[in-house]
C-alpha cells in the first residue's frame, strides 16, 4: 500500500489553513462531481480522492496524525489501535445512516491508518451545486415583447420568460436551475447571455432606436406629408418646408421598450436623407437652370 500525498491530491501546501482546505476540496469535488461527469470513471476516481483527503485534512486530529507519521503510518498502527477500534465502531454506525459511501470509497491507504473514523463528514458536507453558463442567440424582434420559452439545458427542459427590453450581452439568472447540489446543499444557478441579432434598418441604443429615412428633394424644399416605417408598424409624418439634409426628428414613445417597466418605451429619432434627383430631362434642367439664376 503506497503512500498517498493528500496535500497533492487537493493541491495545496502543508502550512495550508483550513479555509485554504476548504475551499480547494469544495473547488474540486464540484469539478468531478459525479452528476457533472456521468459514465467518467476517471472524474468518479478522482472525487473519490478528493474526498478521501478532505477526510483527513479538514479534521485537526487526522490531520496531526497524518502529519507526524504519514509516510511511516505502519509504525503508528499499533499506538492507534484501540483509538481506531472505537473510532471504527463509530464510523459505521454513521455509515449505515448516511447512505452516500461505502467501503470501496476509501484507499486501503485510509482504511489501514484512519479505519472509518469519519466517514459521516464526507457523507453530511453540504456545498451549493456548481453554476451553469448557456448562451441565446435571438431576433432583435423576439424580444421587442414578453414571451415564454423552452430551453433544453443538461438535456432537462425549462420553461422561462423572457422580458421585453432585454439587451444584447446581458446575463439574466434563473435560481436553482444549476448544478445539483452535493449531500442536500443548494442546486446552483443557470446564467443565460443574450446574443440579439439585428437585422433590421433600427440602430439600438439601450431604449432608444435611430433610423434613416430618404426623403425627396421637392418634398424637402416645399414640405408635405411621408409615411415611414417605425419598428412595429407605420406612421405618417408631416415635413416642414426647406427641410435641410441631416434634419433629425424625435418620435418620443416609439422607441424599443424598458427593460422590465411595463408600457414604457423609449425614442425613436429619424433623420431625413435629402436625395438629389439624377436622369434630370431637358425640361428638368432648364427649370432648374432659371431657378438658379433667381437666387
Amino acid at each position: 500500500m503506497s503512500y498517498i500525498d493528500y496535500y497533492k491530491i487537493l493541491g495545496v501546501k502543508k502550512n495550508a489553513t483550513e479555509k485554504d482546505i476548504k475551499k480547494a476540496y469544495r473547488k474540486l469535488a464540484r469539478q468531478y462531481h459525479p452528476d457533472l461527469n456521468p459514465n467518467d470513471k476517471e472524474a468518479e476516481k478522482k472525487f473519490k480522492e478528493v474526498n478521501e483527503a478532505n477526510e483527513v485534512l479538514s479534521h485537526p486530529e487526522n490531520r496531526k496524525k497524518y502529519d507526524e507519521h504519514g509516510k511511516d503510518w505502519k509504525h503508528a498502527e499499533e499506538f492507534e489501535k484501540a483509538k481506531q477500534q472505537q473510532q471504527q465502531y463509530q464510523g459505521s454506525r454513521q455509515q449505515q445512516h448516511s447512505g452516500s459511501f461505502n467501503e470501496s470509497d476509501f484507499s486501503d491507504f485510509f482504511e489501514s491508518m484512519f479505519g472509518g473514523a469519519s466517514r459521516q463528514k464526507s457523507s453530511s458536507t453540504m456545498f451549493r451545486g456548481q453554476d451553469f453558463n448557456a448562451e441565446l442567440q435571438l431576433d432583435i424582434k423576439d424580444v421587442y415583447a414578453s414571451h415564454k420559452r423552452t430551453l433544453t439545458i443538461n438535456n432537462k427542459n425549462i420553461r422561462i420568460t423572457i422580458p421585453a427590453g432585454i439587451e444584447n450581452g446581458q446575463v439574466i439568472k434563473i435560481t436553482g436551475h444549476g448544478g445539483k447540489g452535493v449531500n442536500k446543499g443548494p442546486n446552483g444557478d443557470l446564467y443565460i447571455k443574450f446574443n440579439i441579432i439585428n437585422n433590421t434598418n433600427f440602430k439600438r441604443d439601450k431604449n432608444n432606436l435611430y433610423t434613416t429615412v430618404d426623403l425627396d428633394l421637392y418634398k424637402a424644399l416645399l414640405g408635405g406629408d411621408v409615411t415611414v416605417d417605425i419598428f412595429n408598424g407605420k406612421v405618417k409624418l408631416k415635413v416642414k418646408p426647406e427641410t435641410q439634409n441631416g434634419t433629425q426628428v424625435k418620435l418620443k414613445g416609439k422607441g424599443f421598450p424598458v427593460y422590465k417597466k411595463e408600457g414604457q418605451f423609449g425614442d425613436l429619432y429619424i433623420t431625413y436623407n435629402i436625395k438629389t434627383p439624377t436622369k434630370l430631362t431637358d425640361k428638368e434642367k432648364e427649370l432648374f437652370t432659371e431657378l438658379s439664376k433667381l437666387r
